[in-house]
């Protein structure tokens, strides 16, 4: 509630001038308050899209491994609480006697906190240091061991992720376009996390992938591709729709706030990146129907997230439209780079976790220098008018500095996490900590080393297995060659068909009766 110049003349001649103040207190601590929720509330958004990524990587995964990805999951959550706390937000927003363009240098273990920050911005900005840690963990799922993983985990939360966010979105860091003095003008306008959490979280997961090497059978000897499909499509749709709604906080929320105005920017965040992850389902699901002759489930659903990682440098600050061609681009983006990886590098990436938050990410940070409209720059930003914006908008010779800010942050941000995330797995390599061995990845990790497989009442036995399939419990694949076999009478099992029984004593033990064999011709389906 504000007061006009007449109602505060009025209250100021009848001796009244300290209502006006009181009021405008009150209204301040509501908006404090109100934008504490809100950020509490966006940080929960963003936290569940750890169980989104849990969803999507054991749907990806064989089933004999379920298990161990799921914890992996769960470790980056904790592990990256613990390196964020101690002091991965101190070297991300710690800025002591001004700061320096570098590094943050204070709240470590959150110390002097209480006064000077909030922990509601902790909880925020916590979340999204998981999330940046959790994009490695499918990319070298089913081979890998936990002590390199829980290394990783903590270094890349609590060292690599922090000095990029410094960089970026501390007012201090040198990139940042809330810099005084920001680079060309604008300085790097990534409205929430296309640099610091997709780009990062993308380069960790190559180097790791190309250290770890392929899967045992994802490559035949002479080095063609092979189809290693995962055990569940249902958790991957699941997964893909619990991100999707996940990214309603990480986008609309990086407003940080919802008052003065700002609820109108979060609501056109949310718009363009329900608009762009809708895109790059459509143009993924079209070009793999034209390439493979197949509706494709799992490109389709990779589309949703590229689109949605496409949109994030810049929600707040394109229009609609062109939040649809973000996301279309976005999908030839991901295709042309998930193609490359495994068909000419021969990076084993489980989940393509480079190609759509590494891609999507580049691709989103030169969007934003080519879309941004003065309008929302000016409103998401609050920079001046005649600020310089999005090249498509500005006059010939003209708006490059968003563009070429862009490109700037994506140069450093290569060299920055490439040249230590690469000699980090490297390390782990040669000390025998990265690899898991040749008989625990045949067995699957769940057997391994979690103390059996995540789904022990129905397993396939190894006695009935027909030709051609895989004798390992939980998760095995029928092979190409036991598309062949001969397929028993519909309701029986046949010869050689695979039979499904309880795997442990007691409830599960009364089904018996009641599982049938399944054929040949049932598998395969």
């Amino acid at each position: 509630m504000g007061f006009s110049d007449a109602q505060r003349a009025l209250l100021a001649s009848k001796g009244l001038s300290f209502i006006i103040d009181e009021i405008e207190e009150q209204n301040r601590l509501q908006d404090v308050d109100t934008d504490a929720m809100w950020l509490v509330i966006v940080a929960v958004f963003v936290f569940l899209m750890q169980c989104g990524f849990a969803m999507l990587c054991a749907g990806l995964v064989r089933a004999k491994n379920t298990k161990n990805i799921l914890l992996k999951n769960v470790l980056d959550a904790c592990v990256g609480a613990l390196g964020f706390w101690s002091v991965g937000y101190a070297f991300s927003y710690g800025q002591a006697g001004g700061g320096n363009p570098f590094i943050g240098n204070t709240y470590f273990f959150l110390t002097n906190f209480e006064g000077n920050d909030t922990y509601q911005s902790w909880l925020f900005q916590f979340a999204f240091a998981a999330t940046a840690a959790t994009i490695v963990s499918g990319s070298v799922a089913e081979r890998t061991k936990m002590a390199a993983y829980l290394c990783y985990s903590f270094f890349l939360t609590a060292w690599v992720y922090p000095v990029v966010v410094h960089w970026v979105w501390s007012s201090a860091g040198w990139l940042s376009a809330s810099n005084v003095n920001p680079l060309l003008g604008v300085g790097l306008v990534d409205f929430a996390g296309c640099g610091p959490v997709h780009m990062v979280g993308g380069i960790s997961a190559i180097c790791g992938a190309y250290v770890c090497g392929p899967r045992i059978g994802r490559y035949d000897s002479d080095g063609v591709l092979l189809d290693i499909p995962g055990h569940s499509s249902t958790l991957q749709v699941l997964g893909t729709f619990i991100l999707w709604v996940g990214w309603y906080g990480f986008n609309p929320g990086s407003t940080l706030a919802v008052t003065g105005g700002l609820g109108a920017v979060a609501g056109k965040a949310a718009c363009t990146t329900t608009l762009s992850g809708a895109a790059g389902a459509v143009g993924c699901l079209i070009i793999f129907k034209v390439s493979s002759h197949a509706f494709d489930l799992g490109q389709t659903l990779n589309g949703v997230l590229v689109g949605l990682v496409s949109i994030t440098a810049s929600c707040a600050l394109v229009e609609p439209w062109a939040a649809v061609i973000i996301g279309l681009i976005g999908s030839v983006v991901y295709t042309a780079l998930s193609e490359f990886v495994k068909r000419k590098l021969r990076i084993d990436d489980v989940v393509d976790a480079f190609a759509v938050h590494c891609g999507g990410g580049m691709w989103g940070l030169l969007a934003a220098g080519l879309f941004t409209t003065a309008e929302n720059h000016q409103a998401a930003y609050g920079v001046a008018p005649g600020t310089p914006h999005g090249a498509f908008y500005a006059p010939i010779g003209q708006g490059h500095q968003i563009f070429t800010c862009a490109i700037v942050g994506i140069v450093v941000i290569w060299l920055w996490v490439g040249g230590i995330m690469l000699p980090f797995f490297t390390l782990m390599h040669h000390i025998n900590w990265l690899r898991s061995t040749e008989e625990e990845e045949l067995a699957g990790m769940d057997v391994s080393k979690h103390g059996g497989s995540a789904y022990p009442d129905y397993v396939f036995t190894p006695s009935a297995a027909p030709v051609g399939f895989p004798s390992s419990k939980a998760g095995a694949q029928p092979a190409a060659s036991a598309a062949k076999a001969e397929a028993p009478p519909k309701g029986g099992g046949g010869k050689g068909a695979p039979k499904i029984e309880p795997e442990v004593e007691g409830e599960s033990a009364r089904r018996t009766d009641e599982v049938r064999e399944l054929s040949v011709a049932d598998v395969e389906a």
